[in-house]
């Protein structure tokens, strides 16, 4: 774990963080970490899924050490020479809940919560749990792409609702959503309304970090329909610009006993490779549901995922804090450089997490073209944008987690691709 310090001094370019100029760094965020040989889906399968030696900025994991009490809660229990069957432990759920009532102002109840190896297979539980065989599933459009596969997965149908995208900006079609939960025609062999709706909050792809009207104006059209909302908030505490999140089942009593809500230290943190989650279900009767769903199929975490997961939300504002900084950065850093540089590709500037959704239409490449772009003429690993939807056609997801240094690069061979093509 790194430790040096350095000293922040207000100078990343566009930034508005003048309030801590001067703050003393604890970590250093700039310090190039070579994962290649360490298992990295990101470093070490990049022949495998892109065909060469790219540079990769595609997969939702950091190129930062993580927070020094993760690391030193982990070797504590490391030191401990028998790895049995993890329990929950008490000190775990309190954790959770303080956390909650100081982020959110969310006075959460220790029975809701449920704790699970991970969001993906929380959301495929809660799928089980709550839907049945050809129930349709409403998404949205852009969206975070594994959806797409959990849905038919359940054997459900996707009822794809496509957000707006106006202004430079995504927002939800409130008519549009409207449509998706209308009830069925009179006709023979009509579709039955949504069981349910998976909310991406904030959003991902597109790093839209839905208001509280967003979202009542959503679950209200959801809940009265009859169906469950299934929130994935997993990028909660990746925000700019002061941003506030909320939490879906915090905004009333009928929203918290029609809704899930799953978060988790995984994106926050750096902690993907510990997978633990926690699902929050206020409504006894869906926790019971879900419980018996995700029976003798989804376990409880591993005992270092859950160290990693208590210790994350006990001890890492310090380390958060300095990464939000550093990732503001980062973005500005971006946002400047394609905008004077390599205009034909659009920054749409996220408000939360640390993916940038890229509008790459003025190249004026197809799908095949863009690809060979990034990946052969520039050598850039990105999330292809068509396989967060259609809607996603004709852009491409960016990471940005890694020192200035490699952004730097990457947004050069980028710029140099745009040249000569």
């Amino acid at each position: 774990m790194m430790n040096t310090r350095g000293m922040y001094r207000g100078g990343y370019p566009g930034s508005n963080n003048a309030a801590i100029e001067g703050m003393t760094l604890k970590y250093d965020f700039g310090r190039l970490i070579d994962r290649r040989g360490t298992g990295a889906v990101k470093w070490d399968m990049r022949q495998q899924l892109f065909g060469r030696d790219v540079l990769p900025m595609w997969v939702a994991d950091m190129d930062f050490a993580i927070a020094d009490p993760i690391t030193a809660a982990l070797e504590k229990r490391i030191a401990h020479p028998v790895y049995g069957y993890a329990a929950v432990s008490p000190s775990l759920v309190e954790a959770v809940v303080a956390r909650l009532e100081r982020k959110y102002n969310w006075p959460v109840k220790a029975e809701w919560l449920v704790f699970t190896p991970g969001v993906i297979s929380a959301l495929a539980a809660a799928l089980k749990a709550f839907t049945h065989p050809g129930d349709a599933v409403v998404i949205n459009d852009p969206v975070y792409h594994p959806f797409w596969s959990l849905v038919p997965g359940a054997g459900c149908r996707a009822a794809a609702s496509p957000l707006k995208f106006e202004t430079g900006e995504y927002r939800f079609d409130v008519k549009d959503l409207k449509k998706s939960f209308a009830p069925p025609g009179s006709g023979f062999m009509a579709a039955p309304r949504p069981k349910a709706m998976i909310l991406c909050s904030p959003h991902n792809p597109v790093g839209s970090v839905w208001t509280r009207q967003e979202l009542v104006d959503v679950g209200k059209i959801a809940i009265d329909a009859g169906a469950v909302v299934i929130s994935d908030e997993v990028h909660c505490e990746l925000l700019f610009d002061g941003l506030k999140h909320t939490p879906f089942a915090s905004i009333s009593e009928e929203f918290a006993q029609n809704s899930v809500v799953c978060m988790s230290a995984s994106k926050t943190f750096n902690l993907a490779g510990l997978a633990a989650s926690v699902i929050i279900i206020p409504s006894p009767r869906l926790r019971a549901d879900f419980q018996a769903a995700r029976s003798g199929i989804l376990p409880n975490p591993d005992i270092l995922s859950m160290t990693a997961l208590e210790a994350a939300f006990r001890d890492g504002d310090e380390w958060l804090e300095q990464l939000l900084v550093y990732l503001q950065g980062n973005l500005d850093f971006l946002a400047d450089f394609f905008e004077k540089r390599i205009p034909r590709i659009k920054v749409i500037r996220p408000q939360g997490t640390y993916l940038v959704w890229l509008d790459c239409r003025g190249l004026g490449l197809d799908r095949k073209g863009l690809r060979e772009f990034f990946i052969q003429k520039s050598g850039i690993g990105l999330d292809e944008g068509h396989r967060f939807g259609a809607a996603g056609e004709g852009f491409m997801r960016m990471n940005i987690a890694c020192p200035r240094s490699v952004l730097e690069e990457a947004l050069r061979k980028i710029e140099i691709a745009a040249i000569g093509s």
